[in-house]
Protein backbone atom coordinates (compact mmCIF):
# COMPACT_ATOMS: atom_id res chain seq x y z
CA UNK A 1 0.00 0.00 0.00
CA UNK A 2 1.64 3.49 -1.37
CA UNK A 3 2.50 5.46 1.84
CA UNK A 4 2.63 9.19 2.18
CA UNK A 5 4.43 11.09 0.12
CA UNK A 6 8.39 10.59 0.28
CA UNK A 7 8.59 14.56 0.42
CA UNK A 8 7.27 14.29 3.64
CA UNK A 9 9.35 11.04 5.02
CA UNK A 10 12.20 12.17 7.75
CA UNK A 11 14.80 9.30 7.15
CA UNK A 12 16.84 8.94 10.37
CA UNK A 13 20.38 7.96 8.82
CA UNK A 14 23.14 5.70 9.76
CA UNK A 15 26.17 4.59 8.06
CA UNK A 16 26.02 0.82 7.67
CA UNK A 17 29.71 -1.16 7.46
CA UNK A 18 29.83 -4.60 6.24
CA UNK A 19 32.48 -6.73 6.96
CA UNK A 20 33.53 -10.16 4.47
CA UNK A 21 35.95 -12.10 6.03
CA UNK A 22 35.37 -12.10 9.70
CA UNK A 23 32.19 -14.15 9.26
CA UNK A 24 34.53 -17.43 8.39
CA UNK A 25 36.45 -16.97 11.60
CA UNK A 26 35.50 -18.71 15.01
CA UNK A 27 33.36 -17.07 17.69
CA UNK A 28 36.51 -15.78 19.98
CA UNK A 29 38.35 -14.68 17.22
CA UNK A 30 35.57 -13.05 15.30
CA UNK A 31 34.94 -11.31 18.77
CA UNK A 32 38.67 -10.13 19.23
CA UNK A 33 38.67 -8.78 14.98
CA UNK A 34 35.41 -6.85 15.72
CA UNK A 35 37.21 -5.49 18.61
CA UNK A 36 39.86 -4.55 16.76
CA UNK A 37 37.81 -3.31 13.55
CA UNK A 38 36.05 -0.65 15.95
CA UNK A 39 38.48 0.27 18.19
CA UNK A 40 40.01 1.34 14.45
CA UNK A 41 37.01 2.79 13.77
CA UNK A 42 36.67 4.97 16.93
CA UNK A 43 40.62 6.30 16.63
CA UNK A 44 39.90 7.04 12.85
CA UNK A 45 36.79 9.27 13.02
CA UNK A 46 38.35 11.07 15.97
CA UNK A 47 41.34 11.96 14.30
CA UNK A 48 38.90 12.89 11.91
CA UNK A 49 36.84 15.03 14.19
CA UNK A 50 33.38 13.42 13.46
CA UNK A 51 31.23 12.55 15.80
CA UNK A 52 30.01 9.94 16.25
CA UNK A 53 28.71 6.46 18.10
CA UNK A 54 29.28 2.81 16.72
CA UNK A 55 26.75 0.25 17.12
CA UNK A 56 27.38 -3.49 16.57
CA UNK A 57 24.09 -4.27 15.12
CA UNK A 58 23.93 -8.61 14.64
CA UNK A 59 26.64 -8.73 11.67
CA UNK A 60 26.95 -5.38 10.62
CA UNK A 61 28.48 -1.90 12.09
CA UNK A 62 26.24 0.98 12.00
CA UNK A 63 27.51 4.84 12.63
CA UNK A 64 25.42 7.20 14.09
CA UNK A 65 26.72 10.72 13.39
CA UNK A 66 25.17 14.17 12.87
CA UNK A 67 27.14 14.32 9.96
CA UNK A 68 26.61 10.66 8.46
CA UNK A 69 28.49 12.12 4.72
CA UNK A 70 31.89 12.58 6.48
CA UNK A 71 32.17 8.90 7.84
CA UNK A 72 32.22 7.81 4.76
CA UNK A 73 35.35 8.97 3.15
CA UNK A 74 37.25 8.23 6.70
CA UNK A 75 35.51 4.54 7.06
CA UNK A 76 36.33 3.54 3.45
CA UNK A 77 40.06 3.67 4.08
CA UNK A 78 39.82 0.94 6.78
CA UNK A 79 40.77 -2.53 7.05
CA UNK A 80 38.41 -5.32 7.42
CA UNK A 81 35.72 -2.98 5.75
CA UNK A 82 34.45 -4.34 2.74
CA UNK A 83 31.87 -1.91 2.08
CA UNK A 84 30.00 0.89 3.53
CA UNK A 85 26.44 2.30 2.79
CA UNK A 86 23.92 5.56 3.93
CA UNK A 87 21.32 3.63 5.66
CA UNK A 88 18.20 4.60 7.01
CA UNK A 89 17.15 2.79 10.11
CA UNK A 90 13.34 2.13 10.49
CA UNK A 91 11.24 -0.41 12.75
CA UNK A 92 10.81 -3.76 10.53
CA UNK A 93 7.09 -3.40 9.87
CA UNK A 94 6.54 -4.11 6.22
CA UNK A 95 4.86 -0.52 5.89
CA UNK A 96 7.48 1.76 7.45
CA UNK A 97 10.59 -0.16 5.16
CA UNK A 98 8.47 0.60 2.27
CA UNK A 99 8.40 3.91 3.48
CA UNK A 100 12.14 4.31 3.30
CA UNK A 101 12.45 2.42 0.38
CA UNK A 102 10.27 4.67 -1.73
CA UNK A 103 12.05 8.18 0.06
CA UNK A 104 15.17 6.34 -2.29
CA UNK A 105 13.12 5.62 -4.97
CA UNK A 106 11.51 9.26 -5.26
CA UNK A 107 14.97 10.66 -4.99
CA UNK A 108 16.94 8.25 -7.65
CA UNK A 109 14.55 6.11 -9.24
CA UNK A 110 13.51 7.38 -12.92
CA UNK A 111 10.76 6.66 -15.59
CA UNK A 112 11.39 4.44 -18.38
CA UNK A 113 14.40 2.66 -15.74
CA UNK A 114 14.55 -0.78 -14.17
CA UNK A 115 14.82 -1.50 -10.48
CA UNK A 116 15.09 -4.20 -8.32
CA UNK A 117 14.09 -4.85 -4.61
CA UNK A 118 16.77 -7.16 -2.89
CA UNK A 119 14.94 -8.18 0.57
CA UNK A 120 16.32 -10.24 3.02
CA UNK A 121 14.68 -10.84 6.74
CA UNK A 122 16.12 -12.84 10.07
CA UNK A 123 13.85 -13.28 12.88
CA UNK A 124 10.88 -11.65 11.39
CA UNK A 125 8.07 -14.32 11.22
CA UNK A 126 4.81 -11.86 9.74
CA UNK A 127 6.49 -12.25 6.12
CA UNK A 128 9.07 -13.97 3.67
CA UNK A 129 11.61 -12.05 1.79
CA UNK A 130 10.14 -12.82 -1.21
CA UNK A 131 6.39 -11.00 0.23
CA UNK A 132 8.57 -8.17 1.89
CA UNK A 133 10.52 -7.77 -1.72
CA UNK A 134 6.87 -7.94 -3.83
CA UNK A 135 4.88 -5.64 -1.64
CA UNK A 136 7.87 -2.88 -1.46
CA UNK A 137 8.10 -2.96 -5.62
CA UNK A 138 4.70 -2.54 -5.85
CA UNK A 139 4.56 0.47 -3.85
CA UNK A 140 7.88 1.79 -5.86
CA UNK A 141 5.82 0.79 -9.57
CA UNK A 142 2.70 3.10 -8.33
CA UNK A 143 4.75 5.67 -7.21
CA UNK A 144 7.15 5.67 -9.88
CA UNK A 145 4.81 5.53 -13.30
CA UNK A 146 6.89 3.75 -17.03
CA UNK A 147 9.18 2.00 -14.83
CA UNK A 148 9.98 -1.77 -14.39
CA UNK A 149 11.58 -4.50 -12.38
CA UNK A 150 14.42 -5.94 -13.85
CA UNK A 151 16.03 -8.40 -10.95
CA UNK A 152 18.65 -9.86 -13.32
CA UNK A 153 19.97 -6.71 -14.42
CA UNK A 154 18.30 -3.42 -12.95
CA UNK A 155 18.88 0.07 -13.43
CA UNK A 156 18.44 0.69 -10.07
CA UNK A 157 18.41 -1.23 -7.02
CA UNK A 158 17.16 -0.68 -3.11
CA UNK A 159 18.52 -3.02 -0.64
CA UNK A 160 16.42 -3.92 2.48
CA UNK A 161 17.28 -5.45 5.12
CA UNK A 162 14.87 -6.44 8.11
CA UNK A 163 15.92 -7.91 11.55
CA UNK A 164 13.79 -8.05 14.93
CA UNK A 165 16.31 -5.46 15.79
CA UNK A 166 15.46 -3.20 13.03
CA UNK A 167 15.47 -2.77 9.66
CA UNK A 168 17.97 -0.61 7.47
CA UNK A 169 17.34 0.01 3.96
CA UNK A 170 19.64 1.54 1.18
CA UNK A 171 20.56 2.01 -2.19
CA UNK A 172 24.52 2.32 -2.61
CA UNK A 173 27.55 0.96 -1.28
CA UNK A 174 31.40 2.51 -1.09
CA UNK A 175 33.78 -0.03 -1.63
CA UNK A 176 36.68 -0.60 1.10
CA UNK A 177 39.46 -2.00 1.14
CA UNK A 178 38.32 -5.21 2.61
CA UNK A 179 41.07 -7.50 4.19
CA UNK A 180 41.65 -7.89 7.81
CA UNK A 181 41.49 -5.26 10.83
CA UNK A 182 44.54 -3.48 11.16
CA UNK A 183 46.75 -4.71 14.38
CA UNK A 184 45.47 -8.60 14.19
CA UNK A 185 47.97 -10.03 12.56
CA UNK A 186 51.38 -8.87 14.99
CA UNK A 187 54.33 -6.61 13.22
CA UNK A 188 56.54 -6.77 10.71
CA UNK A 189 59.48 -4.68 9.41
CA UNK A 190 58.83 -3.09 5.85
CA UNK A 191 61.71 -2.01 3.81
CA UNK A 192 60.67 1.02 2.24
CA UNK A 193 62.57 3.46 -0.98
CA UNK A 194 61.66 6.24 -2.88
CA UNK A 195 59.73 3.41 -5.66
CA UNK A 196 56.63 1.91 -6.75
CA UNK A 197 56.99 -1.34 -5.40
CA UNK A 198 58.13 -1.03 -1.75
CA UNK A 199 54.54 1.05 -0.76
CA UNK A 200 51.78 -1.47 -2.76
CA UNK A 201 53.67 -4.91 -0.97
CA UNK A 202 53.28 -2.58 2.20
CA UNK A 203 49.69 -1.77 1.77
CA UNK A 204 49.11 -5.29 0.82
CA UNK A 205 50.73 -6.67 4.10
CA UNK A 206 48.53 -4.12 6.05
CA UNK A 207 45.26 -5.12 4.29
CA UNK A 208 45.82 -8.55 5.76
CA UNK A 209 46.20 -7.05 8.99
CA UNK A 210 49.50 -6.60 9.70
CA UNK A 211 50.90 -3.41 11.51
CA UNK A 212 54.90 -2.36 9.60
CA UNK A 213 57.71 -0.15 10.74
CA UNK A 214 58.99 0.67 7.86
CA UNK A 215 63.00 0.80 7.61
CA UNK A 216 65.33 3.05 4.51
CA UNK A 217 68.07 3.29 3.82
CA UNK A 218 69.15 6.74 2.61
CA UNK A 219 71.86 7.10 -0.13
CA UNK A 220 74.54 9.56 1.66
CA UNK A 221 75.27 10.99 -1.57
CA UNK A 222 75.50 7.82 -3.77
CA UNK A 223 71.49 8.39 -4.52
CA UNK A 224 69.25 11.13 -6.42
CA UNK A 225 68.23 13.66 -4.47
CA UNK A 226 64.62 13.22 -4.91
CA UNK A 227 64.87 10.40 -3.14
CA UNK A 228 63.94 11.08 0.60
CA UNK A 229 61.23 13.07 -0.62
CA UNK A 230 59.73 9.92 -2.52
CA UNK A 231 59.97 7.84 0.42
CA UNK A 232 58.53 10.26 2.94
CA UNK A 233 55.37 10.49 0.34
CA UNK A 234 54.80 7.04 0.10
CA UNK A 235 55.16 6.54 4.14
CA UNK A 236 52.28 9.58 4.28
CA UNK A 237 50.04 7.83 2.04
CA UNK A 238 50.10 4.93 3.62
CA UNK A 239 49.02 6.30 6.78
CA UNK A 240 46.24 7.68 4.90
CA UNK A 241 45.08 4.14 5.47
CA UNK A 242 45.75 3.65 8.85
CA UNK A 243 43.34 6.57 10.11
CA UNK A 244 44.15 7.42 13.57
CA UNK A 245 46.82 5.23 13.83
CA UNK A 246 50.61 6.86 13.36
CA UNK A 247 53.16 4.93 10.98
CA UNK A 248 56.93 4.67 12.10
CA UNK A 249 59.82 4.61 9.70
CA UNK A 250 63.51 4.44 10.78
CA UNK A 251 65.78 5.73 8.54
CA UNK A 252 69.56 4.64 8.43
CA UNK A 253 72.32 6.90 6.59
CA UNK A 254 73.96 4.39 4.03
CA UNK A 255 77.14 5.75 3.10
CA UNK A 256 79.30 3.63 5.74
CA UNK A 257 77.97 0.91 3.64
CA UNK A 258 78.06 2.32 -0.25
CA UNK A 259 81.71 3.56 0.27
CA UNK A 260 82.69 -0.11 1.45
CA UNK A 261 80.69 -1.44 -1.21
CA UNK A 262 82.23 0.53 -3.76
CA UNK A 263 85.49 -0.62 -2.85
CA UNK A 264 85.61 -4.45 -3.73
CA UNK A 265 86.57 -6.37 -6.61
CA UNK A 266 83.12 -8.13 -7.90
CA UNK A 267 81.25 -4.96 -8.84
CA UNK A 268 78.77 -7.14 -10.23
CA UNK A 269 77.41 -8.62 -7.04
CA UNK A 270 77.14 -4.49 -5.22
CA UNK A 271 73.00 -5.15 -5.96
CA UNK A 272 73.27 -8.79 -3.98
CA UNK A 273 75.16 -7.57 -0.88
CA UNK A 274 73.15 -3.92 -0.57
CA UNK A 275 69.84 -6.37 -0.46
CA UNK A 276 71.47 -8.65 1.76
CA UNK A 277 72.95 -5.79 4.22
CA UNK A 278 69.48 -4.09 4.13
CA UNK A 279 67.65 -7.44 4.91
CA UNK A 280 70.19 -7.98 8.06
CA UNK A 281 69.89 -4.31 9.13
CA UNK A 282 65.85 -5.15 9.49
CA UNK A 283 66.58 -8.40 11.34
CA UNK A 284 68.13 -6.64 13.91
CA UNK A 285 64.78 -3.96 13.96
CA UNK A 286 63.03 -6.88 14.06
CA UNK A 287 64.78 -8.42 16.97
CA UNK A 288 64.61 -5.26 18.80
CA UNK A 289 60.83 -4.40 18.19
CA UNK A 290 59.40 -8.08 18.11
CA UNK A 291 58.33 -8.26 14.47
CA UNK A 292 57.77 -11.83 12.76
CA UNK A 293 59.49 -10.84 9.79
CA UNK A 294 60.39 -8.56 7.27
CA UNK A 295 58.59 -7.49 4.13
CA UNK A 296 60.55 -6.39 0.57
CA UNK A 297 58.62 -5.31 -2.72
CA UNK A 298 60.96 -7.80 -4.99
CA UNK A 299 58.62 -9.20 -7.82
CA UNK A 300 60.03 -12.19 -9.71
CA UNK A 301 62.41 -11.82 -12.68
CA UNK A 302 62.21 -7.41 -12.58
CA UNK A 303 65.49 -6.29 -11.91
CA UNK A 304 69.16 -8.84 -11.66
CA UNK A 305 68.47 -9.03 -7.74
CA UNK A 306 64.98 -10.30 -8.68
CA UNK A 307 65.83 -13.97 -10.14
CA UNK A 308 64.95 -16.52 -8.32
CA UNK A 309 68.69 -17.69 -7.86
CA UNK A 310 69.20 -14.38 -6.59
CA UNK A 311 66.23 -14.21 -4.29
CA UNK A 312 66.99 -17.25 -2.51
CA UNK A 313 70.92 -16.30 -2.45
CA UNK A 314 69.65 -13.05 -0.88
CA UNK A 315 67.08 -14.51 1.72
CA UNK A 316 69.98 -17.05 3.04
CA UNK A 317 71.56 -14.65 5.14
CA UNK A 318 68.87 -13.49 7.75
CA UNK A 319 67.29 -15.98 9.67
CA UNK A 320 63.87 -13.65 9.79
CA UNK A 321 61.17 -14.66 7.68
CA UNK A 322 61.09 -12.80 4.51
CA UNK A 323 57.50 -11.72 2.67
CA UNK A 324 56.76 -10.94 -0.75
CA UNK A 325 53.25 -10.18 -1.39
CA UNK A 326 54.33 -9.03 -5.54
CA UNK A 327 56.40 -11.95 -6.13
CA UNK A 328 54.39 -12.35 -9.33
CA UNK A 329 52.79 -9.30 -10.11
CA UNK A 330 53.32 -7.63 -13.42
CA UNK A 331 54.36 -4.32 -13.45
CA UNK A 332 51.46 -3.28 -15.01
CA UNK A 333 49.62 -4.90 -11.94
CA UNK A 334 51.70 -2.89 -9.13
CA UNK A 335 51.44 0.78 -10.86
CA UNK A 336 47.41 0.51 -11.18
CA UNK A 337 47.81 -0.56 -7.36
CA UNK A 338 49.34 2.15 -6.83
CA UNK A 339 47.60 4.68 -8.62
CA UNK A 340 44.85 3.22 -6.56
CA UNK A 341 46.36 3.76 -3.15
CA UNK A 342 47.42 6.61 -3.75
CA UNK A 343 51.64 6.09 -3.63
CA UNK A 344 52.42 6.46 -7.42
CA UNK A 345 54.17 9.67 -8.35
CA UNK A 346 54.26 10.04 -12.01
CA UNK A 347 57.21 12.79 -11.78
CA UNK A 348 59.43 11.47 -8.91
CA UNK A 349 62.49 13.64 -9.85
CA UNK A 350 66.00 12.33 -9.63
CA UNK A 351 65.56 8.49 -7.26
CA UNK A 352 68.58 6.86 -9.22
CA UNK A 353 71.33 4.64 -7.39
CA UNK A 354 75.03 5.68 -8.55
CA UNK A 355 76.01 2.15 -7.17
CA UNK A 356 74.27 -0.09 -9.38
CA UNK A 357 76.73 -1.83 -11.85
CA UNK A 358 76.51 -1.59 -15.82
CA UNK A 359 75.88 -5.34 -15.68
CA UNK A 360 74.48 -7.20 -12.15
CA UNK A 361 74.77 -10.39 -11.28
CA UNK A 362 71.61 -12.24 -12.08
CA UNK A 363 72.85 -15.66 -10.58
CA UNK A 364 75.56 -14.76 -7.50
CA UNK A 365 77.66 -17.61 -5.97
CA UNK A 366 77.53 -17.80 -2.70
CA UNK A 367 80.62 -18.44 -1.48
CA UNK A 368 81.92 -15.56 -3.30
CA UNK A 369 79.09 -13.09 -2.21
CA UNK A 370 80.20 -14.47 1.25
CA UNK A 371 84.01 -13.59 1.15
CA UNK A 372 82.99 -10.34 0.18
CA UNK A 373 80.38 -9.52 3.11
CA UNK A 374 83.32 -10.81 5.61
CA UNK A 375 85.67 -8.14 3.72
CA UNK A 376 83.28 -5.41 4.03
CA UNK A 377 82.75 -6.09 8.03
CA UNK A 378 79.04 -6.27 7.28
CA UNK A 379 78.78 -6.81 10.96
CA UNK A 380 80.45 -3.52 12.31
CA UNK A 381 78.73 -1.72 9.21
CA UNK A 382 74.77 -2.97 10.47
CA UNK A 383 76.17 -1.65 14.21
CA UNK A 384 77.79 1.93 12.93
CA UNK A 385 74.57 2.29 11.12
CA UNK A 386 71.98 1.00 13.27
CA UNK A 387 73.47 3.21 16.38
CA UNK A 388 72.69 6.35 14.34
CA UNK A 389 69.19 5.42 13.34
CA UNK A 390 66.44 8.47 12.97
CA UNK A 391 63.20 7.87 13.21
CA UNK A 392 59.93 9.47 11.35
CA UNK A 393 56.31 9.56 11.92
CA UNK A 394 53.51 10.03 9.79
CA UNK A 395 49.53 9.64 10.63
CA UNK A 396 46.95 10.71 8.53
CA UNK A 397 48.79 11.80 5.37
CA UNK A 398 51.11 14.44 7.29
CA UNK A 399 54.71 14.05 9.33
CA UNK A 400 54.28 14.31 12.44
CA UNK A 401 57.54 14.07 13.87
Amino acid sequence: MLQPSPCEYSPRYAVMVRFGELFLKSEPVRRRFLSVLMKNIELALTAESVDHKIELYRGRILIHSPTPNATIPVLSRIFGIVDVSMTVVTIPTKEELSRAAQFFAHNNLHPDTSFAIRARREGIPEYTSQELAAFIGSDILTLVPNTTVDLTNPDYEIHIEARKEGGLVYDSRVPGPGGLPLGTQGTIISLLSAGIDSPVASWLMMKRGVTPTFLHMEGGGYGGDATMGCTTSNLCQLSRWSPGVPLTMYVVQGKPFFDAVTRIQKTRYRCIICKIFMLMLAEVLANEFGAQGIVTGDNLGQVATQTLANLSLISSFTNAPVFRPLITYDKEEIIRQAKKIGTFIPEPGNTSCYVVPKHPATQGDTKEVAANIQEMNIPRLIDEVIAQKSRIMAKDGSITE
